[in-house]
């Protein structure tokens, strides 16, 4: 028997969902004209005004957002309520030391549990359940938004956050979880180290796993599904548009349901920007319809999707996207943390190094691994290996401010770094991400 957080609107007629959104649509167009300076320039120049949104039908009419728009405004540029309505902000990794801060008033933060709590029970959970929050709490959305879910179903919440697995284990082997959420890397490495102290899969008394914040295959789902002896769920979130929970998985495991009642998704070609038909492949866009404080309309993704309406066995009727297959732009998404290269270049020529570099990514026992190549200067060469190795040590660690990961760095002499007459491959992904 499929169980729901709020049924009404999980089964809502998509005639009354569109209707809906197209309520929401014309009522957030008009507060952020009237409350976003910026957003209303973008739409002045587009020459469209919010009595020209009558609907979803309308939709293609506003002017796109980014995050380059978003790095522009910050901090309060694209804030549409007054800061003293707000009670709290979660962030983006910064690209060029600028993060991308998303502010939230107290029913921001309502409707976003709802949407965590929505993807719990969609993975079987009722307040008769543990649930382990293993993603990091903080600036990071993870921790916050399936905390507040797991709340809202009445779950036992064990608020773990991430790392320090012997505890983790500890907790989740003496007060007997049964649900688990962290990201799928994560879930992977406390099943080995479960099976390295000797537990089997039936030890624990876990049934199901909400995973995201990170691109993983179908093979690593079953994998991480044997070593732990679970079912387990996809979760996709931003924190531009609340964190996760915008999209969440049934049982079906056919793809991600949207939570249609406050996000409109659209999928564009990235390289035009029109609108493709449902089945399409193209990068996705998310208007928030229920935001307050940070309400972004037509925001661009950067990821690469599919949105399929065929009817779910779950009864949902909430539109589904397919897991991501990739980017339009050359973001990195390792351990959980948005990566750029150009954040990596910044650091180099602020510490004084050239711009000639390679990062190599890849999965070592199912966790990411980030190597970066540097070549010296001429003027940089050291007789030394201490020498060397101070240096390393020392980028090492401004790279580590930067992007909230550690890298190794490995010092190399100049011109060893195979120089590219189109465009500069700077990163090697070799984790296999995509079946």
């Amino acid at each position: 028997m499929e169980q729901y957080f709020q049924k009404d609107i999980e089964t809502m007629p998509v005639e009354k969902i569109k209707e809906l959104q197209s309520a929401k649509l014309v009522k957030q167009v008009k507060h952020v004209y009237e409350n976003v300076p910026y957003y209303r320039e973008l739409m002045d120049k587009k020459g469209v005004r919010p009595e020209d949104i009558h609907g979803i039908e309308d939709l293609h009419k506003l002017p796109f957002i980014s995050k380059s728009d978003l790095r522009e405004t910050y901090p309060y540029g694209m804030l549409a309520v007054p800061l003293s309505d707000c009670v709290r902000i979660h962030s983006t990794s910064g690209t060029t030391g600028k993060r991308v801060i998303a502010y939230y008033t107290q029913h921001d933060i309502d409707l976003w549990e709802d949407c965590c709590a929505r993807a719990i029970v969609a993975a079987g959970g009722t307040k008769e359940d543990v649930l382990q929050v293993a993603y990091g709490y903080g600036l990071f959305t993870g921790g916050a938004g399936l905390h507040g879910g797991s709340h809202k179903v009445g779950c036992l919440t064990l608020p773990m956050s991430s790392g320090n697995t012997e505890r983790q284990i500890q907790f989740m082997m003496d007060l007997k979880s049964t649900i688990i959420c962290c990201t799928p890397s994560y879930a992977a490495y406390i099943g080995e180290t479960l099976k390295e102290q000797g537990y089997k899969p039936e030890d624990n008394s876990l049934k199901s796993g909400i995973f995201g914040a990170e691109p993983w295959t179908e093979e690593m789902r079953r994998d991480i599904e044997k070593a732990l002896g679970i079912k387990a769920y996809d979760i996709y979130g931003l924190t531009e548009t609340s964190g996760p929970g915008v999209a969440f998985e049934c049982k079906e495991q056919k793809g991600m349901h949207i939570n249609e009642d406050h996000f409109i998704a659209e999928i564009i070609d990235p390289e035009t920007g029109e609108v493709l038909p449902e089945g399409e492949k193209g990068e996705l866009v998310f208007t928030s319809l229920d935001k307050e404080a940070f309400p972004l309309l037509r925001y661009r993704t950067r990821d690469i999707c599919v949105l399929s309406r065929e009817k779910c066995s779950c009864g949902r009727t909430f539109i589904r996207m397919a897991k991501p297959m990739g980017r339009s732009d050359d973001m990195l998404i390792i351990r959980g943390v948005n990566v750029f290269p150009s954040q990596i270049e910044t650091v180099l020529l602020n510490e004084g190094y050239a711009p000639n570099y390679r990062i190599e990514v890849d999965r070592v026992n199912n966790t990411d691994t980030l190597d970066v190549y540097v070549e010296l200067l001429p003027e940089q060469l050291s007789d030394t290996t201490e020498g060397i190795v101070k240096m390393e040590k020392a980028l090492s660690a401004a790279i580590t401010t930067m992007l909230g990961i550690r890298p190794a760095v490995h010092l190399v002499p100049p011109k060893t770094i195979v120089r590219s007459e189109g465009k500069a491959v700077r990163v090697v992904d070799k984790r296999k991400l995509h079946d």
